[in-house]
């Protein structure tokens, strides 16, 4: 039986837990596994935007070339890319060919990582798994999406068996079908929809205004065709042209319902994250390979996990896989400078948000997929480019990325900034 001195010491730790958890995760360590590169490409609207021409090899191409230019490198040194992606077709036989065409040796080798929506987070997890394991030394992790070239994504067709399973069978649901079902589920009136998203391109539209994704975007140089002529010219892609200037909540509301067949039909084109194309890219290894290589240290990249759940509700994955992968680390929701959260639909906002109890103004400080866009496979690596710059530029520290997943899942994931 403890002594009282013993049962106080004990509760005492309980309580500094918290402070504990957070000073060990930004404690600096041989074996931690870092980022000492990372950057994004502006994401721009599918068959509309600067990249609506792009193939998505001609999309990795460029943004690797610039992580083994801007990192300095020795590209001989890069022995796996993981490309975190979802519709394009052959994509494999893409991701390995662009690894060469960009410049890389035949020693770097290349996979593909498709968790729908959290492909991109998928793709760093992957490689920093390896890292620890011992398989790898370096590596680069990429999140890549042309919506503007591949074909649209939706479910196959299946089995019997799958159709007539009462669960399996939710994933023949379309996702703005999944969004109404999370409306109407959990009474996410119309009203709150519009708020969210007009919050979501008010803070892109002042974020860009400001300057403060400069330091995130790397240009693409491509080609645009015109749509009266038929040529193509070359252009500088070199900021996210998906934010409306000006939205408010009464504007959105006039924007007529996207699924006025499935109820309580709240989800519109104004509410929901926009179809669009775009790339990101993560240099990682461990943090004593970046000292002896000279290499400057951006983050550190401290874990990620899964939840899984009703297809039906995939939207409200992150409300599960936020508290998962912040208990794996003993830390409250407080003692979190940042949530990157994708905003796949303002349904899964709204909810997330009030479910988790979170501080709006520490979620999607610079906007979110609603004002930016989602590309399918770029969104996780995104999240974290965006995280780290605007951890960078409030002077902070920790943040977390988070998102719902199709065939119902949510991912997350915690960076620390060290810059």
């Amino acid at each position: 039986m403890s002594s009282p001195q013993q049962r106080l010491s004990s509760i005492t730790n309980q309580v500094s837990g918290g402070a504990t958890a957070r000073q060990q995760l930004l404690s600096k360590n041989p074996d931690d596994v870092v980022i000492t590169y990372a950057a994004r490409t502006p994401l721009t609207k599918s068959r509309k935007g600067g990249l609506k021409d792009t193939s998505i090899d001609d999309l990795l191409i460029s943004l690797l070339t610039t992580i083994r230019e801007k990192s300095n490198l020795d590209p001989n040194l890069v022995e796996d890319v993981c490309v975190g992606n979802v519709l394009a077709p052959g994509s494999a036989y893409v991701a390995r060919s662009a690894v060469l065409a960009a410049g890389y040796p035949v020693t770097a080798a290349a996979s593909i990582a498709n968790r729908f929506c959290s492909s991109g987070l998928l793709s760093v997890q992957n490689i920093a798994n390896q890292i620890i394991a011992g398989s790898i030394d370096i590596g680069i992790a990429v999140g890549a999406e042309s919506m503007s070239t591949t074909p649209d994504g939706g479910a196959p067709e299946m089995s019997d068996k799958i159709l007539s399973h009462p669960i399996a069978s939710q994933n023949q649901q379309p996702m703005g079908q999944t969004s109404e079902n999370v409306a109407a589920q959990f009474n996410i009136p119309r009203e709150a929809h519009d708020q969210f998203a007009a919050k979501s391109f008010q803070k892109a539209e002042h974020a860009q205004k400001s300057g403060w994704t400069a330091d995130e975007i790397i240009p693409v140089q491509t080609k645009v065709k015109d749509p009266k002529t038929g040529e193509f010219k070359d252009v500088v892609v070199n900021r996210d042209d998906g934010i409306r200037y000006g939205t408010t909540p009464e504007s959105l509301g006039k924007v007529r319902s996207a699924f006025p067949q499935w109820k309580p039909s709240a989800t519109t084109g104004g509410n929901a994250s926009q179809i669009t194309d775009g790339a990101a890219g993560l240099l990682l290894m461990k943090r004593s390979r970046a000292q002896a290589l000279g290499q400057p240290i951006v983050a550190k990249f401290c874990g990620a996990t899964v939840a899984g759940l009703e297809p039906r509700i995939m939207g409200i994955g992150p409300s599960l896989a936020i508290p998962k992968i912040l208990s794996k680390f003993n830390l409250s929701k407080e003692e979190i400078d940042i949530f990157e959260i994708n905003e796949a639909f303002a349904s899964m906002g709204v909810y997330c948000v009030n479910k988790l109890g979170l501080d709006l103004a520490k979620v999607n400080p610079r906007g979110g997929a609603i004002a930016l866009g989602h590309p399918l496979g770029c969104t996780g690596a995104r999240q974290v480019v965006t995280a780290l710059s605007e951890l960078r530029r409030q002077d902070k520290r920790v943040a977390v990325t988070s998102m719902c997943v199709g065939t119902g899942m949510g991912m997350a994931g915690i960076f620390v900034s060290e810059h």
